[in-house]
């Protein structure tokens, strides 16, 4: 995971050097020193669509499983990732309200001590976020975008972990968690021109454990870094 996390951090680094480097010289091929920003959604006029963006995004994940099920809480936080991409539109030309989406990977889990023994469970998931925004512009480099919306989720790879009883299995599995997943999602976004950060606190409703009697849902605050373009 360290590698791939650092692997991409290099990908983001590189992709916001070139699209600072290749709007900068476009400002200054066509305007000099002025700036043109869109009140709105930060758009610039060499991209031709008004009100419409996309974005990546990445940083880390702190999630927790909340579950009745002794065995399966996970209320010890778990550090993990979120990667993806998106994009919005606006909704009408004369307010700033957008509604956005995207595809993510997004690692979640808990952590636990049960009957004196370690337990971790590390969930990922292919995620589709679908919010809606609101963007209040402070000035024409800033603005301040809270949202909300949900998710839903599917899990494709996860490890449940004992470590006293030195066993592996996988989190997706009849005695551990479901795949399916979805929820609430409530958060706040800031751009400073074309670069873009957030905070997201995602609640989950889907029951994602197999028991009929008891509950378990996913917990997960999460900060974003990105460019929109």
């Amino acid at each position: 995971m360290k590698k791939f996390l650092m692997a991409a951090l290099a990908l983001l680094t590189s992709v916001l050097g070139v699209q600072a480097q290749g709007y900068q010289d476009y400002r200054d091929h066509n305007y000099g020193s002025r700036r043109d920003y869109s009140m709105y959604a930060n758009r610039y006029d060499r991209f031709g669509i008004d009100g419409v963006y996309m974005g990546i995004r990445i940083g880390p994940s702190f999630t927790t499983v909340d579950s009745d099920d002794k065995a399966l809480d996970g209320g010890n936080t778990q550090t993990g990732l979120n990667l993806g991409v998106f994009g919005g539109m606006q909704l009408s030309p004369k307010a700033p309200v957008f509604i956005e989406s995207g595809l993510m990977y997004v690692e979640k889990g808990g952590k636990n001590l049960y009957e004196g023994k370690k337990v971790t469970y590390s969930l990922h998931y292919l995620e589709i976020p679908i919010v809606v925004k609101y963007a209040i512009q402070l000035n024409e480099h800033f603005s301040v975008q809270p949202f909300a919306g949900g998710y839903f989720a599917f899990g494709v790879g996860g490890k449940a972990k004992n470590f006293g009883d030195r066993e592996v299995s996988n989190s997706f599995s009849h005695h551990y968690f479901k795949r399916f997943d979805a929820g609430l999602r409530f958060g706040c976004g800031v751009t400073y021109d074309l670069f873009y950060a957030d905070l997201t606190y995602d609640v989950g409703l889907s029951n994602i454990c197999h028991d009929e009697f008891d509950t378990s849902h996913n917990r997960s605050l999460s900060l974003s870094l990105g460019v929109n373009f």
